[in-house]
């Protein structure tokens, strides 16, 4: 069994806005065990909008499609619909009925062209919508079952658990069981990835295995497809530790799970918090740490000290270090993190001092060039410290190296925690040292 789904709007073919709806009707058609063939992003069209509806309902057996049935001139599913089936619209009285009502509520009469959201295509039936003025359509074109909802997110969400689900559940029900898993990693890129994973990642396999990058982290796809659930089950969890086991450290969690979440629960495990000592990211780190929820639990705070004179300050920098070294170097990312460290009485301590560009940058040290540090305290010795460093030469527009040195912070510090750090896979290493 295999479906379609096509998405209806000038506003997602031209960009503006990100289509959301096929990724959730994807999903839920996999929890049935239903395939999706393909999604298909269609403009305001109503040719084309018929043409693509024609399509696949000659290559699928179940065909969603969502948007286009709102009040407006440009907006030509429920037209397009009718062309397809090669008939014209009837009114539907109820609907006319209930979308008058749903306008009384608001103490607002119904507008004239509202009533064009009460006209399905002759022979279809249509979908009750309880939280907007748009009824679905439901048809059939040859042997393909076609739903239609609106492309408002929480209208097609309502609709399809209240009354789509439940009917693609009795007819197909007992298909393919499909399970999915998601291994998240950071710090070795797609190609190196994709070595690792070898035979896993063969196109033939069951699960399958695939890779997507997305803001520097890279995803492993699992997808287990088979007659039995709970073989699709045993065998998606396989694939997952094997994959978990060749990847090592670089994999954070599965899922929905984040590197600031990965991080947060190696440090309430042992009890520890974090500090960080941000220069050229700005900041960026503590708001990645911060973004998740109950984060003042692992979290003591941090500076940005973004020229010299607040790192000398703020974080008790030498200025001697500073001529001597420059303020992009190993010393001072150590520097940074001891004091941060030292004045917020964390466990430890994370430091970024870097070349963001686009300007910035010398022939020793072009732009690119970001040194962290981290810093924890020596159990054996009083107001001492033990500190490492690691260079990273970056590419890319000021955003991203900014963001990629950010995410590498986080990531050093979750490889520190596991005492892993000689399965570090970016940047180069400078000698640990201690402080006092």
């Amino acid at each position: 069994m295999r479906a379609a789904i096509i998405s209806i709007g000038d506003e997602l073919v031209l960009g503006q806005t990100v289509d959301t709806n096929s990724a959730y009707l994807s999903a839920q058609l996999a929890r049935l065990g239903v395939g999706t063939q393909y999604h298909q992003t269609v403009a305001d069209d109503q040719a084309a909008i018929a043409k693509s509806i024609r399509v696949a309902a000659g290559s699928a057996l179940l065909v969603l499609i969502s948007g286009g049935l709102g009040p407006t001139d440009d907006d030509l599913t429920r037209q397009a619909m009718a062309d397809a089936m090669d008939t014209d619209l009837v009114l539907h009285e109820p609907s006319i009925e209930v979308i008058s009502r749903f306008f009384a509520r608001g103490g607002r009469a119904m507008p004239d062209r509202n009533k064009i959201q009460a006209m399905h295509p002759r022979g279809s039936q249509v979908i009750a919508n309880s939280c907007g003025t748009a009824p679905g359509i439901k048809a059939k074109i040859g042997q393909a079952v076609i739903y239609v909802t609106p492309g408002v997110p929480v209208e097609l969400v309502a609709m399809f658990e209240q009354s789509i689900l439940p009917d693609l559940a009795a007819k197909f029900g007992n298909q393919r069981s499909i399970l999915t898993c998601t291994i998240n990693t950071f710090g070795a890129g797609e190609s190196s990835v994709a070595e690792q994973l070898g035979d896993l990642a063969r196109r033939d396999r069951n699960p399958l295995v695939g890779t997507t990058v997305s803001n520097g982290f890279v995803a492993v796809r699992i997808r287990s497809e088979f007659a039995d659930a709970d073989e699709a089950q045993r065998r998606l969890e396989e694939t997952a530790e094997r994959i978990e086991h060749r990847l090592g450290a670089i994999v954070f969690g599965r899922d929905e799970q984040t590197i600031q979440r990965s991080l947060a629960k190696l440090l309430q495990q042992r009890g520890a918090s974090v500090a960080t000592a941000e220069s050229c990211t700005g900041g960026l780190v503590g708001k990645i740490i911060t973004d998740m929820p109950g984060s003042s639990d692992v979290y003591a705070g941090g500076w940005v000290t973004y020229n010299n004179r607040m790192k000398v300050e703020q974080l008790g920098v030498d200025e001697a270090l500073i001529a001597e070294h420059g303020a992009v170097s190993a010393s001072v990312a150590r520097a940074m993190a001891q004091g941060a460290a030292g004045r917020s009485g964390a466990d430890l301590a994370v430091a970024v001092t870097g070349i963001a560009g686009p300007g910035g940058g010398s022939e020793e040290k072009p732009v690119g060039t970001v040194w962290i540090a981290i810093a924890w305290r020596d159990p054996s010795q009083r107001d001492a410290f033990q500190t490492d460093a690691v260079l990273l030469d970056l590419t890319g527009d000021r955003e991203k190296i900014r963001d990629r040195a950010a995410k590498s912070a986080i990531q050093l510090l979750r490889l520190h925690l596991m005492g892993q750090t000689d399965q570090l896979t970016f940047g180069r290493r400078a000698a640990s040292a201690q402080t006092r």
